[in-house]
C-alpha cells in the first residue's frame, strides 16, 4: 500500500472564508530577489557547461558527473519560466515576458503557449469533468474497464515509468515543437511556438559554430533529457497520490482542489532550491502569484497549508504504481488492485 499521510486531517473541503487574503499578502515579487535569482541560475548555467565543455578534451568523466547539476540548473531555469508565466516574477510584464521567453527557448519550451496552457491546468486540476490540458492522463477505473484491449494496452503503457520518464523527455524535446490550434493553442500561442522554434535553432547553430557538435550533443541534450524526466516525476508526485482529490464539475471546488489535490513534497535543502521549493506545491496551486522563494513562508506561517497530503522522497517514488482514480472509494489506485476487484476488467 501507498505510503499515507497519519497526520493529515478528515476535512475534506477547505475553509474558503480568508484564503484569498492570505496568498495575498505573499503574492507578487520581490524584484531585487527576482533579479538575483535569475542572474545567479543563468550564470551558474553558463559556466556549468563552459566548465563541462572545457573538460570535455581533458577529464570527459567530469563533464559526465557534470550533467547532473547542469541538470538541476535548467530545472531552476524551468521553474524560474514557470513563475514568469504566472507573472510573478517581475514587476514589468514586458519583461516578465522577455526573461519567460528566453528561459523558455532554453527549456526548450514555447513560453506563451505553455503559458496558457498551465493556467488551463489551475484553473481545472483534479476536475473529473475538465481533464486534459497541462496534466497527465488520468482515468477513473469505469473509464479503464470501458475501454477495449487496445485502448487498455495504450493506456498502461502510457501509465508506466519508462514511457512517463523515458520517453516523455523526447515528448517535450520534440513534439512542442509542433502544436495545432485549439483551447490552449490559440494565434498569438501558435506564433508563440514558431518563435521558440526560431530561436532554438539559432541557439544550435551558435553552439555547433562556436563549441562544436559535442557540447551540444553530449553535454547540453543529455543535461536537458535528464532535467526534462525530472521535471515531469515532479509533476506527476504533486498530483498522483492515493488520497488525491477528483471530482464531478458540479462539486469541484478550487481551494479544495489545490490544497488536497497537491501533495507536499518534503526534499532535502539543495533539492528545494534546484526545484524552487516546487515540492510545496499545495501552496503554489492556491496562491499561483506567490513567487518560488515566498512559498515555505506562506506554508510555514499558515496552517490552511497543513492540510495537504505530505510525501517523502521513499513515498512519492512508491506513487508510480497509482494509475487509476477508484470513484468509489475517492483514491488512486493500481492496476493490480482494479483486476482484485469483483467484475473488474
Amino acid at each position: 500500500m501507498t505510503q499515507r499521510n497519519e497526520a493529515r486531517p478528515a476535512a475534506t473541503t477547505v475553509d474558503a472564508t480568508d484564503w484569498r487574503s492570505i496568498v495575498a499578502r505573499y503574492a507578487g515579487p520581490d524584484t531585487l530577489h527576482s533579479l538575483r535569482q535569475v542572474i545567479v541560475t543563468l550564470t551558474l548555467l553558463v559556466a556549468g557547461l563552459w566548465l563541462g565543455y572545457w573538460l570535455m578534451p581533458r577529464a570527459s568523466w567530469a563533464t559526465v558527473l557534470l550533467i547532473v547539476p547542469i541538470a538541476g540548473l535548467l530545472v531552476r531555469t524551468f521553474i524560474i519560466m514557470h513563475d514568469c508565466a504566472h507573472g510573478s516574477f517581475l514587476p514589468w510584464p514586458r519583461v516578465n515576458d522577455a526573461v519567460g521567453f528566453v528561459t523558455g527557448v532554453l527549456t526548450f519550451t514555447p513560453f506563451s503557449q505553455w503559458r496558457r496552457e498551465h493556467a488551463i491546468h489551475h484553473a481545472s486540476s483534479g476536475d473529473l469533468d475538465r481533464r486534459g490540458y497541462g496534466d497527465l492522463t488520468t482515468l477513473t477505473c469505469a473509464e479503464y474497464t470501458a475501454l477495449k484491449r487496445l485502448g487498455k494496452l495504450k493506456y498502461r503503457l502510457y501509465r508506466s515509468p519508462f514511457v512517463l520518464f523515458g520517453v516523455g523527455p523526447l515528448h517535450m524535446m520534440i513534439l512542442q515543437r509542433f502544436r495545432a490550434p485549439g483551447m490552449a493553442t490559440g494565434k498569438q500561442q501558435l506564433w508563440n511556438v514558431w518563435m521558440t522554434n526560431a530561436a532554438l535553432v539559432g541557439l544550435v547553430l551558435i553552439g555547433l559554430v562556436a563549441f562544436g557538435w559535442k557540447a551540444v550533443v553530449l553535454l547540453y541534450l543529455p543535461a536537458y533529457y535528464l532535467a526534462a524526466a525530472a521535471g515531469i516525476w515532479l509533476f506527476y508526485v504533486q498530483h498522483q497520490f492515493e488520497d488525491a482529490y477528483w471530482k464531478k464539475h458540479a462539486e469541484w471546488d478550487y481551494a479544495t482542489a489545490a490544497i488536497m489535490g497537491s501533495s507536499h513534497l518534503q526534499m532535502p535543502w539543495l533539492f528545494n532550491w534546484f526545484t524552487g521549493h516546487i515540492g510545496l506545491h499545495h501552496v503554489h496551486h492556491l496562491g499561483p502569484k506567490i513567487p518560488n522563494y515566498r512559498l515555505q513562508k506562506a506554508h510555514e506561517e499558515n496552517p490552511i497549508f497543513q492540510q495537504a497530503h505530505v510525501l517523502t522522497l521513499w513515498g512519492a517514488f512508491r506513487t508510480l504504481r497509482l494509475t487509476l482514480w477508484d470513484e468509489a472509494a475517492g483514491r488512486m489506485i493500481g492496476f493490480r488492485e482494479l483486476r482484485r476487484m469483483p467484475r473488474a476488467g
